[in-house]
């Protein structure tokens, strides 16, 4: 996103809970939770932690996560230190963490990473059964992304999670005769169509974006109801749905704004602010960086948020890009390390930190339905349940080693992207898909 809000800013928008966040006084009446005991994790004497997380795309995401991990340390006398790292590199350094045995005794990677390197890591069952019974229980997205396929056992502990839904401007889609977005295929081609038209054309990401370039693929095939995997674990993405999905794609490219193919996690952002588009999809971050800037609240007045169009599948085919952390073995320091992750997701920390972050994070557990966030702006109230939705990385099938590599190595953003660009036909690049994800079930 080209804009960020400081906590004077949040004040403006009416979220007091920003503002308040780093003393930890709550901006609304306390979560009734259950009274459940707590895990015991005695902290290792001279314990220390660094952490990686990725890092914000609003401010305050940063002000009260640090501000939060200060209150840990003045309480436990652990020092932590946090350093945010970008959402391209983040992948990256987790490998290498994972690989060397060394560095950050913590990582808040994304959705599926924990599965990538489960023999690296520790097990966060105590924490997470102690959270999930004192909050309500875990929501779909979270569990899916902290246990392993088949077991009981919790290797991530999700902090939230991301949803994508379209943004658009209302006025110009409705100057192009429609109400809002249509929710099938070739209603969604002929707006984007008479949009390019009227030279505000859509763009979605095609390159390697972490959030957008994997969500805009995602979409592309679940809505043609094509998969990576079936509910077996069998690989199905060379499929004739998936066929069908890239020959769409032919004849949806050429009405996006150019160089989509080499856009990042920022590049929709910077386009629509620049009402260089008017139809992307995004997180809630785009809407109120306009809205809080003078100079483009007219654009925020006309943006709205709408789930993603369903296509042929039942629901809009959506999933979340989950916050997901995990401790490593090389850690000293397990236990406080643990204790660390437990009192970040205590309602003293956490709620304040929803509230500070817009709902750009969406909360992995049920007792955070009702957090101030949600009861404010009702352009935001679509993000609310976005830990609820039912498509994951590796769907239809079980989310393992291989399906987190084949995610982390882009190979349905690439393969989407060879075929808008006609670098190859849509049956070449899903048997070339397919045969990529085949090394990786070797492995």
């Amino acid at each position: 996103m080209t804009k960020e809000m400081s906590r004077r800013d949040a004040l403006a928008l009416g979220l007091a809970g920003a503002a308040l966040a780093a003393t930890g006084a709550p901006a609304r009446a306390e979560i009734k939770a259950v009274d459940v005991e707590p895990p015991s994790l005695p902290i290792e004497k001279g314990a220390s932690l660094r952490m990686l997380r990725p890092v914000r795309f609003v401010q305050p995401d940063e002000d009260v996560f640090r501000a939060n991990a200060k209150r840990f340390t003045e309480k436990t006398g652990v020092e932590v230190k946090v350093d945010f790292v970008g959402w391209e590199d983040i992948n990256q350094q987790t490998a290498v963490t994972a690989n060397s045995g060394a560095g950050p005794d913590l990582i808040i990677g994304f959705s599926d990473s924990p599965h990538i390197y489960v023999d690296k890591l520790i097990e966060l069952t105590d924490v997470a059964d102690y959270l999930g019974r004192r909050y309500g229980g875990w929501l779909f997205l979270a569990e899916k992304y902290g246990r392993r396929h088949k077991s009981n056992a919790w290797i991530g502990l999700p902090f939230g999670g991301g949803s994508g839904p379209l943004v658009y401007r209302k006025s110009l889609v409705q100057a192009a005769g429609f109400e809002r977005v249509p929710d099938d295929h070739e209603g969604l081609l002929a707006l984007c169509q008479k949009l390019k038209a009227a030279g505000k054309p859509a763009g979605f990401a095609l390159g390697n974006a972490v959030g957008d370039g994997n969500g805009f693929a995602s979409w592309l095939l679940w809505s043609h109801g094509a998969a990576l995997l079936d509910a077996d674990g069998n690989l199905t993405i060379n499929s004739k749905e998936t066929v069908a999905a890239l020959k769409y794609l032919k004849r949806l490219y050429p009405t996006f704004i150019a160089g989509t193919p080499s856009w990042n996690d920022v590049s929709n952002n910077r386009a629509y602010s620049a009402e260089e588009i008017s139809l992307t999809a995004n997180g809630v971050s785009l809407y109120f960086a306009l809205k809080n800037d003078p100079a483009t609240k007219a654009i925020a007045d006309d943006t709205e948020h709408q789930l993603v169009p369903k296509g042929v599948a039942k629901v809009s085919p959506m999933g979340a890009l989950t916050m997901n952390a995990m401790v490593f073995k090389h850690s000293p320091y397990p236990n406080a390390a643990k204790a660390f992750l437990q009192f970040m997701l205590e309602r003293e920390q956490y709620e304040p930190w929803l509230n500070a972050t817009y709902g750009y994070w969406t909360h992995p557990l049920a007792a955070y339905d009702d957090s101030a966030v949600w009861s404010g702006d009702p352009k935001v109230a679509i993000f609310k349940n976005s830990m609820r939705n039912q498509y994951w990385n590796g769907y239809a099938g079980p989310i393992s080693t291989a399906t987190g590599a084949i995610n982390a190595d882009y190979v349905l953003v690439q393969m989407c992207a060879s075929v808008a660009t006609d670098a190859a036909t849509p049956e070449a690049a899903a048997a070339e898909a397919e045969r990529r994800a085949k090394r990786y079930f070797r492995r």
